[in-house]
């Protein structure tokens, strides 16, 4: 069999370990082979040279998020230098903000420029990877001093996160409170009362209104049919569950239906397939005293839901019991209504929720960090609510989302690292407010010409339309009283000042000061 075969050739540089002069503790391991002109070593070096280096520009916080364990040297040509990190998101980042300083640090290590390429790739260092080996050999003359390979059952292995899960996990989070289920039937949210809901010029009105129903409802009330409307996310529900909670505490006696549009039609759709439609009448009609029903517009279109609505709304009507309502748009606008339906829902209250505006969302954003046990600096707060000023839900939802990155990520938040997250830098490019922009804002909003609010002319209106601009000149730039005295006239700052603190005062009871104001702010 062994005829032919040159064993010889295999055998003639064999080693006799036993017999040879390798000290029987000396440790050997495969050395890792590079097919370029720099070795394993030297790939480590310069690595650790350029992070050291950038190490000491930049903060700490942002080198743990965007650097350690992410940014890898991967290559090094005669003109160019590849990098590679874990993530599309880091890549990003480091592009956009960091490659001044990773250009800087790689000249001052090899004393010219190179081109800089950044990869998305592994994420773990090529240079370090070992040949894998169950476990570390000895090579000596001892055989009983080799360490024993694990077998399956025996090894362990621990898997660790990288960048991109642990900001996955963190914008999942962020999903998942954005997209929270619905309120169904009577499912009233305990943690929604008075006195967790932040109280602005935009919604004062609507506040107090839905309190004194709470306190006297139905018939003992001012208001037996209320209507809110607004933009999504400007805390109608909130008002709701907190109308319902209050009355649950004051009148225990009293049966309440929270409920939906949507569900309102599946509850009747139910009990016509049980052939029970009288059961669905009496649950409303007999069974309820406060009806409280949310988006009532997703009845649009639906002519037996609305025709079996009508019914019970008249009879509840009659009965005086308490019935509230809240939508996207007024009555009048809601398509695919009954006419008689939007009559009826314009028989009690109707008010309009506006947008919040500065100071009202600082104040939200303020409550929501505290209940988040998130620290946030002032400058970060006024950067998160000049940014996002269309809805409560989105801003309560920023802090939610800066929340889940600094618990997964374990880094401070600053200015930096918001603008990237929820990419606000994309409203630096906005015009910037100025006096000349609170002044166009008020001639558009109120309808008096731009010149007559800078003239002497003292009539009520457009004395009105100044005042307004006067006081949002302050709030906003913080301008000094001579600075918008100037402005509108040259006028006196005792006179300025007589006109700030005069809206500051009428915004307490005048509900449409308060919406015009409002309706400024928002065009800013």
């Amino acid at each position: 069999m062994d005829q032919g075969f040159p064993f010889h050739h295999f055998l003639k540089n064999k080693t006799d370990i036993s017999s040879s002069n390798i000290s029987s503790d000396k440790t050997f391991e495969q050395p890792l082979t590079k097919s370029d002109s720099f070795s394993a070593d030297e790939y480590d070096l310069i690595q650790k040279e350029i992070l050291g280096n950038l190490k000491s520009h930049i903060s700490p916080e942002k080198y743990n998020a965007f650097f350690e364990n992410n940014f890898y040297l991967d290559s090094v040509f005669l003109d160019k230098i590849v990098f590679r990190v874990s993530t599309p998101f880091i890549k990003s980042t480091i592009e956009n903000n960091y490659l001044s300083s990773i250009d800087a640090s790689v000249e001052s290590i090899f004393g010219k420029k190179y081109d800089i390429n950044i990869i998305i790739g592994a994420t773990t260092p090529n240079h370090s990877i070992r040949p894998f080996q169950p476990e570390r050999v000895l090579v000596s003359g001892d055989s009983s001093r080799l360490s024993p390979i694990k077998s399956a059952k025996t090894a362990k292995f621990t898997l660790t996160q990288n960048n991109e899960d642990l900001r996955l996990n963190a914008e999942s989070t962020y999903i998942k409170y954005m997209n929270r289920p619905e309120v169904h039937m009577n499912h009233i949210d305990i943690s929604k009362n008075f006195d967790n809901f932040i109280i602005g010029p935009s919604n004062n009105m609507a506040f107090a209104t839905a309190k004194a129903v709470a306190e006297n409802p139905g018939e003992t009330g001012k208001y037996p049919t209320l209507y809110f409307y607004s933009d999504s996310g400007l805390g109608k529900t909130h008002l709701l569950h907190a109308i319902a909670n209050e009355i649950n505490l004051r009148y225990p006696n009293l049966a309440l239906c929270l409920t939906t549009g949507r569900d309102f039609l599946k509850d009747m759709i139910y009990y016509i397939q049980k052939k029970e439609i009288h059961e669905f009448q009496k649950k409303y009609t007999e069974k309820t005293d406060v009806l409280i029903i949310d988006d009532i517009h997703e009845l649009s279109g639906k002519e037996g839901t609305q025709n079996e609505f009508f019914h019970i709304f008249n009879e509840l009507h009659i009965k005086r019991k308490q019935l509230i309502f809240t939508s996207d748009k007024s009555p009048k606008q809601i398509d695919g209504l009954e006419d008689r339906i939007k009559t009826r829902l314009q028989w009690g209250l109707v008010i309009d929720i506006q947008r919040p505006d500065l100071e009202t969302r600082i104040a939200i954003l303020k409550k929501k960090a505290n209940e988040l046990d998130l620290y946030l600096k002032e400058d970060i707060i006024n950067l998160i609510a000049s940014s996002i000023k269309s809805s409560i839900r989105e801003l309560e939802g920023s802090l939610v989302r800066l929340k889940a990155f600094s618990d997964y990520m374990k880094i401070e938040i600053d200015v930096e690292i918001v603008k990237e997250i929820l990419k606000l830098h994309k409203n630096t490019d906005q015009e910037k407010t100025s006096l000349d922009s609170i002044a166009k804002a008020t001639s558009k909003q109120t309808k008096i010409p731009l010149a007559d609010l800078k003239s002497k002319a003292r009539n009520k209106e457009i004395a009105r339309a100044r005042h307004m601009a006067m006081y949002l000149s302050q709030k906003i730039l913080g301008s000094t009283l001579k600075e918008i005295g100037k402005y509108y006239g040259n006028r006196d700052h005792t006179t300025v000042m007589h006109a700030v603190e005069k809206v500051k005062q009428d915004l307490k009871t005048d509900n449409s000061l308060s919406t015009d104001v409002v309706a400024i702010e928002s065009q800013l």
